[in-house]
């Protein structure tokens, strides 16, 4: 992910008979924060409003207009409580602002040794007050995990680090721009999607004829610069095992058009048709391209399964890693919680340290295995994982989801293709869940722990049916 700050708007909220001390060294104590985890604050300066904080009406005026000065750059809003503060000056200026972002809600805690009139927060309860309104007003916001927490608490961090990758969720699934390459495979039913509901959450699908990617590809040669440069970029990538030389080059073409492609549109993320058409009619797979754009951090996913690469988008954005496309494809010996991840092998290189460029065997039965060159082989090591799916339900007019957390494991496994073993709590519940519902075989992974951003980013601020899985 970018290593440029992210900006943040802060609301210092006060109360007028509390010591105004305490707002002072708030405002002190963030700034020292944000500029540790390297964060961009907005805030109103102490000779804007009294000391800084927001009070009375016109402070939200005055916090408001400075918020929408920043507007395009503003990710998320956080609202510190050094005393109880006013309720209303805080859901005021959300009101005015209306910037439709996260907002995450703290609250200092009190110190035993000083509960006198001096030094008394009752952030506990203005807390309570603050969500009130906001809850009234409509807007939607976060808690951190503690009631209250110092900023300078490294609890109250790890809540903010988290509420960050939240924010970067629902700033990238309000502006994706999908590519759907070709049709989707017939006997790919499972995929089907409504691209009007995704429209309506600000989800853009532009689409593309297979025959034009293949004819643009057909036109090139090996000896133009740009196939020897990403013939050059693909065998830095992965070894090519016993891939013939004129495979190569098939891949590369593709793999220029591609590109050229999703620079053109602008895209964040691929569908691509692959089974069977690009075997029977370019004579290679699109494994190796689709790999490249995942690990680079423009997910890719194959079938043309444009909820299945939001998918892996939402998860990228979520841990800043990439995403894989996976089938749930075998059981595990007879281990209830334990099953066999599986795809001909267009995962990212960050899920196999032992890359190679292979066939695809199960394919090639029918297209000739020649003509799949290009399917990356490789096993995943032992991970954390969070999986999860998203998909429209057409019939109920909705986008839904389900999410969770396990293992990738180190459990023998002899088999081709690109492969895992996971480790999911209460796996046969999460299957009963799977099925009933209706979703796809197809399912993406992440080397993360990241549910909890998922749900509250999913689910809270982009308001879709999100099932979270518990062990």
């Amino acid at each position: 992910m970018s290593k440029k700050s992210l900006s943040i708007g802060i609301i210092i909220g006060n109360r007028d008979f509390f010591p105004d001390s305490l707002v002072e060294k708030a405002r002190t104590e963030i700034i020292e924060v944000f500029s540790k985890l390297n964060l961009k604050p907005i805030l109103l300066e102490t000779t804007d409003t009294k000391l800084g904080g927001v009070e009375t009406y016109k402070d939200s005026q005055k916090c408001a207009e400075l918020f929408k000065k920043h507007r395009e750059e503003l990710a998320g809003i956080l609202v510190l409580l050094p005393n109880f503060g006013d309720e209303r000056g805080v859901a005021d200026t959300l009101k005015l602002a209306n910037l439709n972002i996260p907002v995450l809600v703290q609250a200092y805690p009190d110190e035993l040794s000083k509960m006198n009139v001096v030094n008394r927060r009752d952030s506990w309860c203005g807390k309570i007050s603050v969500c009130n309104n906001l809850y009234q007003y409509g807007i939607k916001y976060s808690l951190t995990s503690q009631h209250v927490s110092h900023p300078t608490d490294p609890i109250f961090q790890k809540d903010l680090k988290d509420f960050l990758a939240v924010c970067r969720v629902v700033k990238g699934m309000r502006n994706i721009r999908i590519g759907a390459i070709g049709a989707r495979p017939g006997a790919f039913n499972t995929v089907r999607y409504s691209e009007k509901i995704l429209q309506r959450n600000g989800i853009t699908v532009v689409t593309a004829d297979l025959s034009e990617i293949l004819g643009k590809a057909n036109k090139l040669t090996k000896d133009d610069a740009s196939v020897k440069q990403h013939l050059e970029k693909i065998n830095t990538y992965a070894s090519k095992g016993k891939t013939p030389n004129d495979a190569m080059v098939q891949i590369a073409k593709l793999d220029v058009v591609l590109n050229e492609y999703v620079d053109e549109y602008e895209l964040d993320a691929t569908a691509i048709q692959c089974w069977t058409s690009l075997q029977q009619n370019f004579g290679c797979n699109v494994c190796t391209s689709m790999s490249i754009m995942s690990e680079n951090m423009l997910p890719s996913a194959c079938e043309v399964d444009v909820t299945g690469t939001l998918s892996m988008y939402a998860m990228q954005l979520a841990s800043g890693s990439p995403s894989a496309l996976v089938d749930w494809n075998n059981n595990y010996a007879d281990d209830p919680e334990k099953c066999v991840l599986f795809h001909c092998g267009n995962w990212a290189k960050s899920f196999l340290p032992e890359i190679e460029i292979s066939n695809a065997p199960i394919l090639g039965t029918s297209v000739g295995v020649e003509n799949t060159y290009g399917a990356l082989d490789g096993r995943t090591p032992a991970m954390p994982l969070t999986y999860g799916r998203i998909s429209t339900d057409d019939p109920k007019g909705i986008i839904k989801a389900y999410i969770g957390e396990g293992e990738l494991t180190d459990d023998p496994l002899k088999t081709f293709g690109n492969r895992a073993v996971a480790k999911i709590g209460n796996l046969q519940g999460l299957m009963n869940h799977v099925c009933r519902n209706g979703f796809e075989h197809h399912v993406v992974m992440n080397a993360s722990k990241t549910g909890a951003i998922l749900e509250e980013a999913l689910g809270n601020y982009m308001g879709w049916d999100v099932y979270n899985h518990k062990g």
